[in-house]
């Protein structure tokens, strides 16, 4: 096993490596012998565009989703809270998303659904290092989508699919948890970890932080930034991003205002 391999999640070890450009055989729809059992009984890890996108679609705030449809395991070897949907309480634990005709969240399915078959990881961060991604082929025993004829590249499947469109929108996301800062196993204090869970994954929570309490009044947020993030959660998500780099790491990417004492001179 190459050093990459080893450095692959567990349940990404010991599948089949693909370059971008190499072929795979794939298809799903209703005629497949299985279809929907993929979705069952399975780990499906949420993005925060995820849980933003599934919360609007169901009519709920990201507070009562997070609530009603996921998990957030605890678990030594993660740096960071992962986000999982939650499987149903039925036998086969079946998605609570998917009816008899298929997925009822279909056009704001999770990111792992739309790559599925294929996985994707993030090396652990190296200084000065942009970690390129590792692309990983799922060969289920179950999966008869692999007889079907399309053939794909995991570049022409991450397009068919607009993964890169939902990526791009979380580019700060992949900046975050892949950042240099872990290097050597350093760990994030318990306020830290809840920052970080509340700007990525409670949108709604996080813009009342930024609304309702005194944060306009301690960082100097450009006022065209200020309209777009009331009137866009996806731009409001982005700037999360941007103020958890500051929260975080103490990088300068959130100005903060000059504070006046009581002799009226700043500092």
């Amino acid at each position: 096993m190459n050093a990459t391999a080893a450095a692959l999640p567990e349940a990404l070890q010991g599948k089949r490596q693909l370059g971008k450009d190499e072929a795979f055989r794939f298809g799903c729809h209703p005629g497949v012998a299985c279809f929907n059992r993929c979705c069952a009984d399975v780990n499906i890890m949420l993005t925060p565009l995820d849980v933003l996108r599934l919360a609007r679609r169901l009519g709920m705030g990201t507070g009562e989703f997070l609530e009603r449809h996921t998990l957030t395991p605890i678990t030594k070897d993660l740096h960071l809270p992962v986000v999982m949907l939650r499987m149903g309480d039925d036998a086969a634990r079946r998605c609570p998303l998917v009816g008899d005709k298929g997925c009822t969240v279909y056009e704001d399915r999770p990111w792992a659904c739309r790559m599925y078959p294929l996985g994707m990881a993030l090396p652990p961060a190296r200084a000065g290092i942009e970690p390129e991604p590792v692309y990983v082929l799922f060969e289920d025993d179950f999966c008869r989508g692999r007889e079907e004829p399309s053939e794909w590249t995991v570049a022409r499947w991450r397009a068919d699919q607009k993964v890169g469109e939902r990526e791009e929108l979380e580019a700060g996301f992949r900046g975050i948890v892949s950042h240099p800062w872990f290097i050597g196993g350093r760990q994030l204090d318990p306020k830290r970890i809840e920052l970080f869970h509340t700007a990525c994954y409670d949108l709604d929570a996080f813009r009342r932080f930024v609304f309702e309490s005194s944060f306009l009044q301690r960082f100097d947020v450009e006022e065209p930034v200020v309209r777009e993030i009331e009137a866009s959660d996806e731009a409001l998500l982005r700037f999360a991003f941007r103020w958890l780099r500051f929260a975080l790491f103490a990088e300068p990417t959130l100005p903060v205002r000059a504070r006046a004492d009581s002799s009226g001179r700043t500092s």
